[in-house]
C-alpha cells in the first residue's frame, strides 16, 4: 500500500485520539479526561495531542459534537423510516425511542451530552448547531402539527412573561406556531428526555419495573397530549 498523505494521516491520527478519549470517558468520565494519558495509549507525546486538539477543552468539545450528530443521525433516520405522509403519531414516536435506543446503547457519550456538566468546561457555539439538529426534529412536527390542526389537550393561557420567554425558539419555525403548542411541544421534549435520564441514571431503579413497557406508555400518553393524528394528504 503506498504511504498515507499527510492529511490522511492526521485524520487517522485525530481519529484514534477522539476513540481513545471516548473509551476514557467510560472508564472514567469527562471531568477527568486525561491528555497525557491518552498521547499514552495512542503512542504519541502529550506535546503531540495539542497539534490535533490544542486543549482539553477542544477535545471534550470535539467529542461533544461528535456525539451529538450521532444522536442526530440516529434520529433523522428513524423519522425517514416511517414514510412521510404517515401519521404524525408514528414519527413523533419513531423520533422518541430513536433517543432512547441510542442512549442506552451510548450511555457514556448521552451523560456528557445530558449529564453533570464538567467543572470548568462551557461548551462554546460550535456545539449548537449539532444540538439543533436533535430539537429541530420536534419542531419540524409541531409546525406540522400546527398546519394540520391537531387540537392539543386543554392547555392553559399563555401571558406577556411566557410569550416574551419563548422568543428564542420563534426564530427557528419556518411556520408560526402558537404558544400554546409550542410549550406544550417542549414539555413533550423535556419529559423523552427527562425519562430516557430518569432510567439511563438510575433514578427509577425498583420504581418501574419494566422500562421497555414504561417508556412506550408514556410516548403514548406524549401523543394523546399533542393530539397528534394521521397527517392529511
Amino acid at each position: 500500500m503506498p504511504p498515507l498523505s499527510r492529511a490522511e494521516n492526521r485524520a487517522e491520527q485525530t481519529r484514534a485520539i477522539l476513540d481513545r478519549a471516548r473509551a476514557q470517558l467510560a472508564e472514567v468520565g469527562p471531568a477527568a479526561l486525561s491528555v497525557r494519558q491518552i498521547a499514552r495509549e495512542v503512542g504519541l507525546v502529550s506535546s503531540a495531542v495539542y497539534r490535533y486538539f490544542p486543549s482539553r477543552d477542544e477535545l471534550l468539545t470535539a467529542l461533544i459534537v461528535e456525539a451529538y450528530e450521532e444522536l442526530a443521525d440516529a434520529v433523522e433516520e428513524a423519522e425517514a423510516g416511517v414514510r412521510r405522509r404517515t401519521a404524525l403519531d408514528k414519527r413523533f414516536l419513531a423520533v422518541a425511542h430513536a433517543i432512547r435506543g441510542w442512549a442506552l446503547a451510548h450511555p457514556h457519550q448521552y451523560a456528557l451530552l445530558y449529564g453533570s456538566p464538567v467543572p470548568g468546561y462551557v461548551a462554546p457555539d460550535t456545539t449548537v448547531n449539532s444540538a439543533g439538529r436533535i430539537s429541530g426534529a420536534f419542531l419540524r412536527l409541531a409546525q406540522e402539527s400546527e398546519v394540520a390542526g391537531d387540537e392539543h389537550a386543554p392547555a392553559l393561557p399563555v401571558g406577556t412573561a411566557e410569550h416574551r420567554a419563548l422568543g428564542g425558539i420563534r426564530p427557528a419555525l419556518e411556520t408560526p406556531v402558537s404558544d400554546q403548542r409550542t410549550v406544550r411541544w417542549l414539555m413533550a421534549w423535556s419529559t423523552v428526555f427527562g425519562h430516557v435520564s430518569l432510567e439511563l441514571f438510575g433514578h427509577m431503579h425498583r420504581g418501574i419495573l419494566d422500562y421497555d413497557a414504561h417508556f412506550k406508555q408514556v410516548t403514548g400518553q406524549l401523543v394523546a397530549d399533542l393530539g397528534l393524528r394521521p397527517a392529511r394528504g
